[in-house]
């Protein structure tokens, strides 16, 4: 990583300490420290006080480190579109098992935290879709391939872009179907239990 490197060698060349640094660009001594020892990256905002401090550009101070970061913010947005795609999943699949159950049993507290859990899932449904569209992936291969840091060619991407609407149906189709199932599975239950 040279931008650890750059900003020590800067640092040293301008007779700065580390703290003094640090208070030049608004930051802690122990946030420079992992910038020099390549634990962290600076935010653009520390790029463009530290290229400032250094009298250089922000070209010189990343030189080619802009695709390793590209990685890196790449890699938690895919940790981010799993996490909220098991959070919208399971927040599903709670509504479904508490809404039918309070609907059997009367239970408006139950009604209530259903539609709770249903805002939040649609919450994190928004999420796993902002950023599905922010690298344009829709299709279930697009989505496995950006999981697994990857990227479809051209080609593939084109034919995938047909598939778009039907999976969407399909998806949809086979949520309601789901719902559903649960729904009676719980009330039979529910009643086998009574």
């Amino acid at each position: 990583m040279n931008i650890s490197k750059i900003i020590k060698e800067q640092r040293s060349l301008v007779n700065l300490s580390q703290e003094e640094l640090a208070e030049k660009v608004y930051v802690s001594r122990q946030t420079i420290s992992s910038w020099e020892n390549g634990k962290s990256y600076p935010d653009v905002h520390s790029l463009v006080l530290l290229s400032k401090t250094f009298e250089i550009t922000i070209d010189e101070l990343v030189k080619g480190d802009v695709k390793e970061m590209a990685k890196i913010i790449e890699q938690s947005d895919i940790t981010e579109l799993k996490k909220y795609n098991v959070l919208m999943i399971i927040g599903i699949i709670l509504t479904g098992i508490i809404l039918s159950t309070s609907i059997y049993l009367g239970s408006i507290i139950g009604i209530v935290i259903s539609v709770v859990l249903l805002i939040s899932s649609s919450y994190f449904g928004y999420k796993v879709d902002k950023i599905k569209r922010q690298y344009d992936i829709q299709t279930y291969r697009e989505i496995v391939a950006f999981t697994k840091g990857e990227t479809l060619d051209e080609i593939s991407k084109i034919r995938e872009s047909g598939k778009r609407t039907y999976q969407v149906a399909i998806l949809t189709i086979a949520w309601m179907i789901l719902g559903v199932i649960t729904s009676i599975l719980i009330f039979q239950l529910l009643q086998w239990i009574r």
